[in-house]
């Protein structure tokens, strides 16, 4: 048996619009493609990549697309089975069902399974609108409602957005008030978790992607279910939320395993089975034949004062092949950056460095490496 994949249209002013037909996609009654409104060409390109309109497997409740800033999007194909079990191991990790606040674009795996979770939960998730950007206000007057209720309270954000939050008191007592706040979707800056910590804000770090239904390894550590092994250096993710492979990729090596997602991550474990995430393998610099995570040197550079973001590529180069080039947002100087370099080994140097007002972002709070790439070849 068939569905026909249906486009369903997420309003960054009433995400919850959508929920009806979330839980129509979860019981099995339909297949849905959500897709940015405010984003025309976002939209027109996942329905002609993901063949909107055309048949797909009724086992197939969303086809969700990835966040990748170049050529054709994938689309992870998501059963109710992936989609429940990562909800349900979700609220088994943070201890019990609640009240969420949709703080994140509901057209990305993060912002669908906040309705998800609320939908198995039973209860009625708040939004933010969300159509000029993160309002802290309206964050806080949403946290406080739900504290009201007097169930336990979650939320997910970006990194980005966490940082605004703690910017100011108001943000900072909003954050309180929740039992968890599950952050992921890039690295998250070490002193961010830190300062948290220490305002005594619950931050849950995750680990996972479309492909897997939403994060399924928090502060390091498998969700109910989840299965993690790192061969050859590669992050493999298993367990009953991995997606049934990718619409218009039937054939990707990624999910050649049954049961099991490749991904593009390096990666090792800990003799008690914590995962620390290096980088991104398709992201390695090969720069005079040695190889650097560009992970690596932002964390170095995300540890001298003023800097509040960085990114690194390899910029092509006849010579070395590829050569180390770091952008940064931030206070910090240049001169700042540069005594900071010091202790690094000397290949380890950028030969560029550029500051920037703001980093250019792809997906929610995910920094564009391709539009930083561009900065330096021009």
């Amino acid at each position: 048996m068939t569905h026909v994949l249906e486009v369903l249209a997420v309003d960054s002013a009433n995400p919850t619009a959508i929920l009806p037909a979330l839980e129509e996609a979860i019981s099995g009654q339909r297949t849905v493609l959500p897709v940015p409104l405010s984003d025309k060409a976002r939209a027109d390109l996942l329905v002609n990549t993901q063949r909107a309109g055309s048949d797909i497997s009724e086992d197939i409740a969303l086809v969700v697309s990835t966040s990748g800033s170049t050529g054709k999007p994938k689309g992870a194909q998501l059963t109710p089975l992936n989609l429940v079990s990562s909800a349900d191991a979700t609220h088994q990790y943070l201890g019990g069902a609640g009240q969420w606040l949709l703080a994140m674009p509901a057209h990305h795996i993060a912002g669908l399974q906040v309705l998800i979770r609320s939908l198995i939960a039973g209860v009625e998730p708040a939004a933010l609108d969300l159509t000029r950007g993160f309002n802290i206000s309206a964050f806080a007057h949403h946290a406080f409602d739900l504290k009201s209720t007097g169930d336990r309270c979650y939320t997910s954000l970006t990194p980005m957005q966490l940082d605004k939050a703690m910017e100011t008191l108001e943000g900072i007592e909003a954050l309180r008030l929740f039992d968890a706040i599950l952050v992921g979707g890039s690295s998250i800056h070490p002193r961010l978790l830190t300062s948290a910590k220490a305002l005594r804000i619950n931050v849950v770090t995750t680990y996972g992607s479309s492909e897997t239904s939403g994060g399924c390894v928090y502060n390091g550590t498998p969700i109910a279910g989840a299965q993690v092994r790192v061969t050859d250096g590669r992050i493999h993710l298993g367990g009953p939320m991995i997606a049934q492979g990718y619409r218009n990729m039937p054939d990707h090596e990624a999910f050649t395993e049954p049961g099991w997602f490749a991904t593009s991550d390096g990666g090792t474990l800990s003799d008690d089975g914590t995962l620390t995430v290096t980088g991104r393998l398709d992201a390695v610099i090969d720069s005079g034949g040695l190889k650097l995570h560009p992970e690596v040197l932002e964390n170095f550079m995300l540890g001298v004062d003023g800097v509040d973001a960085a990114c690194v590529v390899g910029v092509p180069d006849d010579r070395l092949g590829q050569r180390i080039s770091a952008a940064y947002s931030g206070s910090a100087t240049l001169a700042d950056l540069l005594e900071a370099f010091d202790h690094l080994p000397r290949w380890q140097i950028p030969k560029e460095v550029k500051q920037l007002d703001q980093m250019p972002l792809i997906g929610p709070g995910k920094v564009d490496r391709n539009r930083v790439l561009e900065l330096f070849s021009v």
